[in-house]
Formats: structure tokens, C-alpha cells, sequence
């Protein structure tokens, strides 16, 4: 079995090289630490602290955790002095020799809350052939991530460590297994391949890490889970970090944990008590036109680094040629592509030969750039915490980052639940206009020109061209024609076309315009013969009222996969088996476009023409 195969999603649908979580570093007090709610001791009480105790907490260094002088040393090098929440809070019950579960938002720390225990508490106890702790990763790229980490803070103790995945010559994995390893981090499907060939043995395993548990579930890993921790021994200490806690993990915790210390740590507060800050907005956008609103987002906001993440590798595709076609410098990362491929388009972000990667969801996890300022959801996502998992490549280590959603009218549910489940406003903004990206693009000339303005020692060149000039013009309208020179050469917005507001958000039933269901006095069907209105086409649309379907369900799926509004569409009759809708003639072919591929109360409706159309 590889990697790819397991769970029917590819786990190497992910890009990046990690770098180092212990990065955000920054001391500083915040609520629910822990969770109360749980009877495991100690760590059950900081969950409740006052003032003088969160200044304590601040004042904790990596001294203070009781770890090896050799990883001291390391994180001196490396320039860490305290620990973040999640560090200071898991690694004593760690060190203890406690299981753990740990709920932590990406960027705050949690690679370092499990190795630096981890590196503590094996070495001395010699070298074997065997591990002595596995950590199972959902992708490959956080598997290289966590060893990265691991291979820096235990760099002075001799400590091996192993990643394997999919995608990298097994022979390469079975030699260094043959050697002899103290740590393995795995992603579940190449662990179980090793395990099923003899060559991995976790026999001799006293420590485990389930490291982004929710995610590991979510890709269809819970049989190979199950089936790897079959082979551990039944004496073990095991951890997982998740950063959120949906009802199915409470299944893993309940089955291979025993009485875990239970933390949940947030992202580091700022001195004044608010939260790091991730900027999040939403644009409502019809959905014919969202390549042209990402692009004049995009114009507006300038962002340094930004990660697109779309559903489908088809439309990664796409959407990646668009925005090159916008004058963009973008690239494509899914799973269709190889490991080599994958890395390289991240290196080009890193290095800035790139501005916008567009990936596919699964590319949430492990994609770790300091230079990051902006994700943007082309689609609302399909659950809350695939919204987290998303925006928290942004705002790592205190950073400021910018989460932008394009929602079109129909999902305006689905962006409210994201609301109410991660506790976060997400303020609906006006798309920009044509004069707002004009307007930004001529603050940006001059920004430019005030720069050039501050070092006038490289302008003398340019003498012989304005002292002639001089003699015939006034010197402003020169200034002014220059300025206009440099404004066009960075690109020009005439070509653009104004993308239609969408009026009612969210949109509220029974305040569409036009007529509804049309069977009068409680009849079962259209009764024979209505005519069609001037200027409009009636459709078939291939469910009726015993699927369910409301006149608001029709109107929704049309308004959110159409360019029409719902005050363009007329009258609605709803049968038993199907349902007839007057749509604009002009519109009728896209409409019967835009629904093909569409369900409508979970059913996937045949949409044409209405073939007898009494006008």
C-alpha cells in the first residue's frame, strides 16, 4: 500500500518544506489553556489563572522545562528563549510520561510541544535497531516538516530520525531502517506498507504522536491508523495534536489514550489582548464572475505572497491560466502533479520568482512561508474546519496575514456556520469598483514616485530630457505627462467590466421578485397552458415536489449558478415530478448550462427547454 492510494485522497495533494513551528515564539497570556472539563490533574488548573499567574507563565523560559542541556543548547543556537503556550503547557505532563491531547491552531508551536519531550525522553536508553517513537502525519510534507524540526533541536544528541512517504524511493527508507532508527515520522500509509514488507518493527515503541489527527481522519486514514497501532505494544505513551476537535475524535481519544492531560491553546495573544490579526472578509460574487473578482482583489489588495485554494485540480488549472493571462506570475500545485514538480512551485513562492500559488484544499496542511500576507478561498469551504485549517497559513508567529472568501449568493449558510463555529466575524465587503482599482493603482504610482523622490542622486541622467522640454512647457504639465508615462506602463483598466452587486445578502426567501408556485388551490401540478411572458423562456427543470423542491430551492440554484439574479426570474410551477421556471430568453441557454452539473435538493435534475411554450 502507498501513500497515495490510501483513503482515496492523495496525501500527496500537499506542498511545502516545513519550517520550524517553534518560530512563534512570543510570550504572552491567554484563555483556555486547558480544558476544564476533563479530570486529568494538574493540567486541568490552568485553565483558570488571574493576572499574577498569567505574568508567571510569561516569565517561563526553556530552562524551566526540565529538558536535556543538549536541547537547551539547540534552541539557544537557534535563538529560542521561551516557549509558546502550547510548548510550556504539554511539555511537562510529557516529560511526565502522561498521554496528551492537545488542540493547537497552526503556527503556534506544537511541533516543538512533542519533539523536544520526545528527544528528552528516549535518549539514554541506547541504540537499537528499532524506534522508540513514531509520529504519523497526514502528508508527506509535514512528515519533512517535523523531521526538519526534530534533526535541528537534537542535533547535539545523535538522535535518528527517519521521515517516510509516498513519493520517495522505498530503497532509500529500507536502508536507513536496516541502519537502525530512534525516531520515524510517517505518513499512515507508507508506515503500513513498511509494517506489511517486515521492515518496520514498533515493537520496542514507547512513544507515539498522532500529529494532526483531524486531518488524518478527514483523508481516510482511520483503517490504517487502527491497523499501525495494532503492531505497538500495549505500554506506550501516546499524544495527538489536532487543531480542532470534531466528534470523530473523541473516537481515537476514548481508544488508544488512556486518562490524557487535555490543553487547548489558541493563537498568541498581543500585548493589548487581541488576538493575532487575520483580517477576514468575504465578496458575494456571482459565480460567472469570479475569475474577474479574484483579479480585481487581488489588484487591490498587492499581496507579497497568496495562496488561492480552489476544489478541483481542473480548476486549479484554470484559474492558474487566468490569472497569468491577468499578468500574474502563477502556478498550480494538486495532486496531479509529482514531488519534484510540487517542490519546486513552492520554492518559487518562497523565492518570490512566484506571487500566487493556486492549490487545491489539501494543500492547507504543511505549507509553511514567512513571506505569506494573503489566502484566498475561491469557494467557501465545504466545512469549518477546513476554513481553519486554510487561513492558518497566515498569521503564523504573530503575523499579520489576510483571509479573503468569494462567496456567491447561494452559500451564504455555509459562510454563517463558519462563523458561528470558529467565533470569528467575517465582514462582507463590497466588491471593488472599476474607480477603487484605479483609485489604488494611482496611490501606487504615487508611492512609487514619493520612493524615487527620497534618493534624487540617480535623477541627473534624466536632465537632458526635461531641461528641453522645460523651454516649452509649463514644468507641471511635464511632471503630469510623465506621471501618466508610469502609470500606464503598470497596466491599465479600460479593459475592465463592471461585475454586478449582488442587492440582498443574504438573500431572504419570499422576497425574490415574480410569481411562485403557480398551482393554484392546492393543486398537484402547472395547470395546462400558462403563457409564457414576453421576452422570457420557460424550462423543465426534472424534480418536482416529492424531491422536496420549494420555488426558493429552484430560485437559489439558479441565482447561485447563473449570472441572473432572483428578481429576473419569472414564474415558477412546481409539480409532483418535475417543475417548470420562466428565465429571460437571453439567459436560457446559460442557465440550462449552469445547472447541468448542479443537484438541487440532493438530485441531479435534467434542465432543458420546455418543449410546448404557449405564448
Amino acid at each position: 500500500m502507498n501513500d497515495t492510494a490510501t483513503g482515496g485522497t492523495p496525501d500527496d495533494d500537499t506542498p511545502s518544506e516545513g519550517t520550524l513551528e517553534l518560530e512563534d515564539r512570543t510570550p504572552a497570556p491567554q484563555a483556555g489553556d486547558t480544558d476544564d472539563s476533563s479530570d486529568t490533574g494538574d493540567a486541568g488548573d490552568a485553565g483558570d489563572t488571574d493576572e499574577s499567574a498569567e505574568a508567571d507563565e510569561a516569565g517561563v523560559t526553556f530552562a524551566d522545562l526540565d529538558l536535556r542541556p543538549e536541547l537547551l543548547g539547540a534552541l539557544s543556537a537557534l535563538g529560542y528563549e521561551e516557549p509558546t503556550p502550547i510548548q510550556r503547557e504539554a511539555i511537562p505532563p510529557v516529560l511526565d510520561g502522561r498521554d496528551l491531547v492537545g488542540q493547537a491552531a497552526t503556527g503556534t508551536g506544537k511541533t516543538a510541544a512533542f519533539a523536544l519531550p520526545i528527544l528528552t525522553r528516549i535518549t539514554g536508553h541506547g541504540k537499537g535497531e528499532n524506534p522508540k517513537a513514531l509520529v504519523l502525519t497526514p502528508t508527506r510534507e509535514l512528515a519533512v516538516q517535523v523531521s526538519e524540526a526534530m534533526h535541528r533541536y537534537g542535533s547535539d544528541l545523535g538522535t535518528r530520525v527517519l521521515p517516510i512517504y509516498g513519493g520517495q524511493p522505498i530503497g532509500r527508507q529500507l536502508k536507513a531502517l536496516e541502519r537502525g532508527v530512534d525516531v520515524v515520522i510517517a505518513t499512515p500509509g507508507r508506515a503500513l506498507d513498511h509494517l506489511s514488507r517486515g521492515t518496520l518493527s514498533l515493537g520496542e515503541l514507547s512513544m507515539v504522536v498522532l500529529d494532526e489527527a483531524d486531518e488524518m481522519l478527514d483523508m481516510g486514514f482511520a483503517e490504517d491508523i487502527e491497523a499501525i497501532f495494532a503492531e505497538m505494544p500495549a505500554e506506550r505513551q501516546t499524544m495527538l495534536f489536532s487543531a480542532t476537535m470534531p466528534p470523530r475524535i473523541n473516537g481515537l481519544i476514548k481508544q488508544y489514550l488512556t486518562d490524557p492531560a487535555r490543553i487547548s491553546v489558541g493563537r498568541e495573544r498581543t500585548s493589548g489582548g487581541a488576538e493575532s490579526p487575520i483580517t477576514q472578509t468575504a465578496y458575494v460574487v456571482p459565480r460567472g464572475h469570479k475569475p474577474a473578482a479574484l483579479g480585481r482583489v487581488l489588484d487591490v489588495e498587492s499581496p507579497a505572497a497568496a495562496i488561492v485554494f480552489c476544489r478541483t485540480r481542473d480548476e486549479v488549472d484554470s484559474l492558474t491560466e487566468t490569472l497569468n493571462g491577468r499578468g500574474y506570475r502563477a502556478e498550480p500545485l494538486h495532486g496531479g502533479m509529482n514531488q519534484l514538480q510540487r517542490d519546486r512551485v513552492v520554492e518559487r513562492l518562497r523565492g518570490s520568482s512566484a506571487d500566487l500559488v493556486v492549490a487545491t484544499d489539501v494543500a492547507a496542511r504543511g505549507l509553511d512561508i514567512d513571506q505569506l500576507t494573503h489566502v484566498v478561498n475561491y469557494n467557501v469551504p465545504s466545512a469549518p474546519e477546513s476554513y481553519t485549517h486554510r487561513i492558518g497559513r497566515v498569521g503564523r508567529a504573530g503575523r499579520e496575514g489576510t483571509a479573503i472568501t468569494l462567496a456567491e449568493p447561494r452559500e451564504h449558510r455555509m459562510l454563517k456556520t463558519i462563523e458561528r463555529v470558529t467565533g470569528h466575524k467575517i465582514a462582507v465587503k463590497k466588491l471593488p469598483t472599476i474607480a477603487d482599482l484605479r483609485a489604488q493603482r494611482l496611490e501606487q504610482t504615487r508611492a512609487s514616485l514619493t520612493e524615487a523622490l527620497q534618493d534624487t542622486s540617480d535623477l541627473d541622467r534624466f536632465r537632458s530630457v526635461v531641461e528641453p522640454l522645460a523651454d516649452e512647457y509649463d514644468v507641471v504639465e511635464i511632471a503630469l505627462a510623465a506621471v501618466k508615462l508610469a502609470h500606464e506602463a503598470g497596466g491599465t483598466v479600460t479593459e475592465e467590466e463592471e461585475i454586478p452587486e449582488v442587492k440582498a445578502w443574504p438573500p431572504v426567501d419570499g422576497k425574490r421578485g415574480g410569481k411562485r408556485d403557480g398551482a393554484p388551490g392546492g393543486g398537484r401540478g402547472p395547470k395546462g397552458g400558462r403563457a409564457v411572458g414576453p421576452g422570457m423562456t420557460r424550462l423543465f427543470v426534472g424534480v418536482g415536489r416529492t424531491s422536496g423542491v420549494r420555488p426558493q430551492d429552484l430560485v437559489g440554484a439558479i441565482a447561485g449558478e447563473s449570472r441572473l439574479r432572483g428578481r429576473d426570474i419569472g414564474a415558477i410551477d412546481i409539480a409532483d415530478r418535475f417543475s417548470l421556471v420562466d428565465v429571460p430568453s437571453g439567459a436560457a441557454d446559460d442557465v440550462i448550462a449552469a445547472l447541468k452539473g448542479t443537484s438541487i435538493k440532493g438530485r441531479k435534475a435534467t434542465v432543458r427547454r420546455e418543449r410546448y411554450q404557449k405564448k
